[in-house]
């Protein structure tokens, strides 16, 4: 099927979570922008580490994600990737396959441990004990909320330890140093600059912290943010966000910018060729334009393998000794988030043949936070024993698999093919309906005096259906000519300004139609006017009836393109072109560098503008003759300099009267009587 008509999935077995997805949204026009990305990076490199604190750092198991700059994020990008990613399968559905960001990604990318326990204790709903014990200080209420604690708080009051401080201070500003970290990068939080306490008993003995799987940790926090983004209702997200963006770089040729070439961005953390500011095209990237570009991502702008000729000599041995894992089918634990990684769905990203994976066991999402002082450890039992298994479920390398094309033939019935639309929803509903349009006139001459009675109904009821379809829509209409004449009144009605005439309200009925008017330049005086495409018509039009050619009035069934045939004239015209005129010899006689001609000049000039502004085609001799001899009557008022002066009301002509229409005039004749 047309990927223009259904973007899928076709069938609903692996996204069945389609309808809460961005993707829907996005497909219906409900635009939301790029994510509020929450990343807390900008203040880490003010902190000052003694060498004994940056000994317990390496020790705990960060030594290499301390070095990590903060690094600018492309939140149209990230917001871009996000409507790709699908938390049924923790995959990014592209259109050459999946894709993910794996255990192998994070330890090579960030330096982070993925073997060894899993990072989940206690939790808390308050800071004072907590803080009390592992830092020697208490935040205030105004820092502390919840069970989190303010990253300015900790910034504050322990960002500066003293080369001669006491082993335990150095201790509890190294705790303090850890707890920013991770809350600034790693477990960053939409709650504005604030981290949970719990992580702090986790740095008690900082030996102890390097056996926790923090790599593994980050991922399930990272999974679990990048699902709550996906869906339609989020505008914001969090996590390690420099780890997803450089995954991108790593993976694909879209928005990546210049590689910086000195030798330091060659060592390991590999987010480190990543650093300093960025050399690549930034200009008008917003969203969209990654949106269209990952619609048709070709194998061509992947890289599945780009790790493949780094040095492998910069990788630590305990690093390059657990990147295996990368393949584990496991279950990924942070606290009360438990995520599935599942790398059998991207086995290019490891040099495999990609078959066709195995269904992905449907699971709820569930939050486990609880009261404070109960180990999560108690709730997760089988999520835990899953993780423990971990090393006895690494996809084989010999996987059996289908031809590649036979996977793409599976995977096209099962993925979201596009996200955006290629055509905008006004073309399709201009195409809509001049399709509906075809359909009625096929009907409507479709012979009916050879089929049965059940047969003519169904015509008829093709009819009736097209009918109501064409009435609802706002200035549609079946015949092509009348159609452009639709067009142009509409432009008319909203597309010049419009006429002041206080002075002829005046004369006529002592009061201006227009002066409590306050609508503004894109309505009538008959209401708002709908856009549908280009074309702009009131909405008095929304309830007409359509019989075939034209749109009428259900009351008055008055053929609106008789309003071009049938428009009034302005009866006292000349007497505001004699204003006008006396306006210009009271100017010539204050300024007397001005001759008489220049009276006439302007004289004729208004004529002129009055000539244009009105030149519609009128069959009506009658019509013609007042025409005449309104003009005959501006040629006797211009050799007048003093006849018959009006009082001063500010009524401007000339390009003013050119742009009134035809349905604003007969809405004041209407008035006036």
């Amino acid at each position: 099927m047309d990927a223009l008509t259904n973007p899928g999935p076709l069938k609903d077995i692996v996204l069945y979570d389609q309808e809460k997805h961005v993707s829907s949204a996005v497909w219906d026009g409900q635009e939301r922008g790029a994510l509020r990305c929450h990343e807390h990076t900008s203040k880490l490199s003010e902190w000052k580490l003694s060498s004994k604190q940056i000994e317990l750092v390496e020790r705990a198991g960060f030594g290499y994600l301390r070095r990590i700059p903060a690094i600018s994020l492309d939140n149209p990008l990230i917001s871009a990737l996000v409507e790709r990613w699908r938390r049924e399968t923790n995959t990014f559905h592209f259109t050459i396959g999946e894709m993910t960001v794996t255990l192998e990604d994070i330890a090579l990318l960030l330096g982070l441990g993925i073997d060894g326990k899993p990072v989940i204790g206690v939790t808390y709903t308050t800071c004072s004990a907590v803080c009390e014990r592992y830092l020697g200080l208490a935040p205030d209420s105004n820092y502390a909320s919840g069970g989190m604690v303010k990253l300015s708080w900790l910034k504050e009051n322990f960002s500066d330890c003293r080369e001669d401080a006491s082993f335990e201070k150095v201790e509890r500003y190294t705790r303090a140093y850890l707890l920013y970290l991770v809350g600034s990068t790693i477990f960053s939080t939409t709650t504005g600059n604030k981290v949970p306490v719990m992580y702090l008993p986790l740095f008690e003995d900082f030996d102890d912290a390097g056996t926790f799987a923090w790599g593994a940790a980050a991922l399930a926090f990272l999974y679990r943010a990048l699902g709550n983004a996906s869906v339609k209702s989020q505008s914001t997200i969090c996590g390690c966000l420099t780890l997803l963006q450089c995954w991108s770089y790593y993976h694909l040729n879209i928005g990546r910018p210049k590689l910086n070439r000195e030798p330091v961005h060659d060592h390991f953390p590999f987010v480190l060729r990543w650093k300093g500011k960025q050399n690549g095209p930034t200009a008008n990237r917003d969203v969209v334009f990654y949106r269209k570009a990952l619609d048709v991502l070709k194998p061509c702008d992947v890289e599945w393998l780009p790790y493949e000729n780094m040095d492998g000599r910069y990788i630590p041995e305990h690093i390059r000794n657990s990147l295996q894992l990368g393949r584990s089918r496991t279950m990924l634990i942070s606290f009360d988030k438990a995520e599935r990684h599942l790398p059998d769905r991207c086995l290019k990203q490891f040099g495999l043949f990609q078959g066709i994976p195995e269904d992905v066991q449907r699971w709820v999402r569930k939050s486990r936070g609880v009261d404070g002082g109960v180990d999560l450890s108690v709730k997760m039992e089988a999520e835990l024993s899953e993780w423990e298994m971990r090393w006895d479920n690494i996809v084989p390398d010999d996987v059996l698999g289908v031809d590649e094309a036979d996977y793409m033939r599976w995977y096209s019935g099962i993925t979201r093919k596009i996200v955006g639309r290629p055509i905008s929803l006004s073309s399709e509903f201009q195409r809509t309906i001049l399709n509906v349009r075809d359909i009625l006139e096929l009907a409507e001459n479709f012979p009916t005096h050879d089929l049965d009675l059940e047969r003519g109904n169904m015509v008829s009821r093709i009819i009736s259906l097209a009918q109501d379809c064409l009435r609802d829509q706002v200035g549609v209409t079946s015949a092509g000519t009348e159609n452009q004449q639709q067009i142009e009144l509409g432009k008319r009605m909203r597309g010049k300004e419009r006429v002041r005439r206080k002075g002829m309200g005046k004369r006529r009925k002592g009061i201006d139609p227009m002066e409590d008017y306050g609508g503004s330049e894109d309505e009538s005086q008959f209401g708002p006017v709908v856009e549908v495409g280009q074309l702009h018509l009131p909405l008095s039009h929304a309830n007409s009836v359509y019989d075939g050619t034209h749109l009428y009035d259900p009351v008055t069934k008055v053929d609106d393109m008789e309003l071009c045939d049938n428009i009034p004239q302005l009866p006292e015209a000349h007497d505001i072109l004699l204003e006008d005129t006396n306006k210009c010899v009271e100017d010539n006689k204050l300024h007397e560098e001005i001759g008489t001609s220049n009276v006439m000049n302007c004289g004729e000039g208004l004529e002129e503008e009055l000539h244009e502004g009105y030149d519609v085609k009128k069959e009506d001799k009658d019509s013609k003759v007042e025409d005449d001899d309104a003009a005959k009557g501006i040629s006797d008022v211009n050799g007048e300099e003093n006849g018959n002066r009006e009082e001063e009301d500010g009524t401007e002509m000339g390009e003013n009267v050119a742009g009134s229409s035809s349905l604003e005039r007969r809405e004041e004749n209407t008035l006036v009587a």
